[in-house]
C-alpha cells in the first residue's frame, strides 16, 4: 500500500509543469577608488581631536529645543593629492547618534541633553543622515581646505547639571 502511495506522489510530482529560467539581461557595475590622501587636522590638532565646549548653567536649557553654548571648530586638510576640487566632512551614524534628531547622545551624568552639530551657517546637521551632503562643500586650493563647523548643547527637556561627553565619527567627502 504504501508503494503504491509513494509511487502516486512520484508521478504527480513528475506531471507538474516545471519552471524555466532565462538570463534576461546583464548589469555591470563600474567605479573606481580614488587615492586621494590629505593630512587632517581638527582644531590644529590630529584627527582624533576632543572640542571643549563652555560650561553653561542649566537654566539655559530648561526647555525643550532651547541651545546653548555654541563652539566653533575647524577640519583642515592639508598636503592633498588627486583630482577633488572640494571637500565636505559627513558627520556618520554611530552609537551615540540619536537616529530621530542625528543629534549625540550625551554619556555624561547631566540628563535631558544633547549635543547638535552644526554647518558654518549655523544650521543644524543630523549626524547619520544623507541631507548633509545637500550642504555646500568647500574649495580645495593648492591642497588644502579649512571646514568649519559648530557643536552646541540641546535640551531633549528641562536639563540637569552634570557632565556631558559624547563623540561622533567623520569622514571626508572629496568632490
Amino acid at each position: 500500500m504504501n508503494q503504491k502511495i509513494a509511487f502516486g506522489v512520484l508521478s504527480a510530482a513528475l506531471a507538474l509543469p516545471m519552471a524555466a529560467h532565462a538570463s534576461d539581461g546583464t548589469i555591470t557595475f563600474n567605479g573606481a577608488i580614488e587615492a586621494q590622501t590629505c593630512t587632517i587636522s581638527v582644531n590644529g590638532g590630529n584627527q582624533d581631536a576632543t572640542v571643549q565646549l563652555p560650561t553653561v548653567s542649566a537654566s539655559t536649557l530648561s526647555t525643550k529645543g532651547s541651545t546653548a553654548g555654541a563652539t566653533n571648530f575647524t577640519i583642515a586638510l592639508s598636503e592633498c593629492s588627486g583630482d577633488a576640487t572640494q571637500v565636505r566632512a559627513f558627520f556618520e551614524a554611530g552609537p551615540n547618534v540619536d537616529g530621530t534628531s542625528g543629534n549625540l547622545n550625551n554619556n555624561g551624568a547631566a540628563t535631558l541633553v544633547q549635543v547638535q552639530l552644526l554647518n558654518a551657517d549655523g544650521v543644524a546637521l543630523k549626524a547619520g543622515d544623507e541631507s548633509q551632503r545637500s550642504y555646500a562643500a568647500t574649495a580645495l586650493t593648492d591642497g588644502a581646505a579649512t571646514m568649519i563647523y559648530g557643536a552646541q548643547y540641546y535640551a531633549t527637556g528641562a536639563a540637569t547639571a552634570g557632565d556631558v561627553q559624547t563623540s561622533v565619527t567623520y569622514s571626508i567627502d572629496y568632490l
